[in-house]
């Protein structure tokens, strides 16, 4: 009898918030509108795996057949396009400077007549890491046209000298790397960073609509009625008020991981269930968290503030742009606060790589906690709902 009271009382304060949520179009805008835009933003930015054609430019003060094909060449790589030719140091900087180019390729006069007398000639290549992704592909295209044009020389040299082609390659390059990226062969980015800035961005809103819809009834002093609906208590009043908007991230969250993982063929050897299991847990965990948030700081505007700075700080201590093993202790130890950081180990281990549950079990049991969190602020919440006063 009493359970069938609590849950009329729960389904009484669900379909209250689902009035609010008609009637409100921030909901429609933060939990429909913007993650939809948001994914197809960032899949359709990265669609081609990686930057392509990225503008280069060239110094060449030989002009020899030899650098003419050093430069033919580089402009032969997928990520790079030698967009300048200049004729000196200063202006490719200037063009650098003015976001013209991210690098350049600086072949000194002589380089050809050094090369075939074996003198060793100097080469350089300047790139710019303000943009670290686009640093980063062309350092690496840079750095192969260099090697593979004083190796191009030395065959020559080499066969000339009677050498056999197997003799010539075992002494330009004595050991062959053989490489396998697991899971992610092509190098794709787009695998990499956005199952994690999506997820991340989701995230956001849950953080800030829980904080804004607990707030607003403050702001709007509708927190009498909203406690009353519910029988006098918060657990029934919290749990009817997010029933509506959890179903509504769910839908959000499965139709996200069907597009990237079904639709764009993300590799995900580890299955669905692990991905019906990360979506719930994600939900409700960052739930958890904006109910605590405002548990703790009963303010609209402060509360968001924090949850919007949480949810900033989570790309960087998630481990994904730079490894948490590399940061320093305390650093570790803050990360553990970020939900993201378990969503992110748990995608990483039981979808990404297909390990069993056993392997993400402490990350598992932390979103657990986050969920769990509204325990410990929920008395809280509702004396501070009903005392405090709304200051804009």
């Amino acid at each position: 009898m009493m359970g069938g009271v609590m849950l009329k009382r729960v389904c009484g304060v669900a379909r209250r918030e689902c009035g609010i949520l008609r009637r409100n179009n921030m909901y429609l805008f933060c939990m429909v509108l913007f993650p939809v835009i948001v994914t197809l933003f960032f899949t359709s930015l990265m669609s081609n795996g990686q930057p392509t054609d990225m503008p280069v430019g060239v110094v060449d003060l030989d002009n020899t057949p030899t650098t003419r094909a050093m430069i033919r060449k580089l402009d032969a790589f997928q990520s790079t396009k030698v967009t300048g030719r200049y004729t000196d140091v200063a202006a490719a900087r200037r063009a650098i400077q003015r976001n013209e180019i991210y690098a350049f390729l600086y072949i000194p006069k002589g380089t050809t007549s050094e090369l075939l007398s074996m003198r060793q000639p100097k080469i350089s290549f300047y790139y710019s890491t303000a943009s670290y992704t686009a640093g980063a592909l062309l350092y690496r295209d840079l750095k192969t046209i260099a090697t593979l044009g004083s190796a191009s020389v030395g065959a020559s040299l080499l066969s000339a000298k009677g050498l056999t082609e197997e003799q010539v390659m075992s002494f330009l390059q004595p050991v062959v790397v053989d490489l396998h990226m697991v899971n992610n062969p092509a190098a794709n980015y787009s695998v990499y960073l956005n199952t994690m800035l999506i997820p991340g961005c989701l995230m956001l809103f849950i953080f800030l609509l829980t904080a804004y819809s607990l707030g607003t009834e403050l702001k709007f002093n509708t927190a009498r009625e909203w406690i009353s609906s519910s029988g006098d208590n918060i657990f029934v009043a919290l749990v009817g008020k997010l029933i509506p908007q959890t179903l509504v991230f769910l839908a959000i969250i499965y139709l996200y991981m069907f597009y990237v993982f079904h639709v764009l063929n993300f590799p995900h050897p580890g299955g669905v269930g692990y991905m019906l299991m990360l979506g719930l847990l994600t939900v409700l965990s960052s739930q958890g968290f904006g109910v605590f948030v405002f548990g703790i700081v009963p303010s609209l505007r402060m509360s968001m503030s924090i949850c919007c700075l949480w949810a900033v700080l989570s790309y960087s201590l998630s481990g994904t742009a730079f490894p948490l093993s590399a940061m320093d202790s305390e650093l570790r130890a803050i990360a553990l606060l970020f939900p993201l950081r378990h969503y992110y180990m748990i995608y990483q281990l039981n979808i990404f790589n297909g390990y069993p549950v056993s392997y993400s079990l402490p990350y598992v049991v932390a979103l657990i906690m986050f969920a769990a969190l509204p325990l410990l602020v929920a008395k809280r919440i509702k004396r501070n709902v009903l005392t405090y006063q709304y200051l804009p």
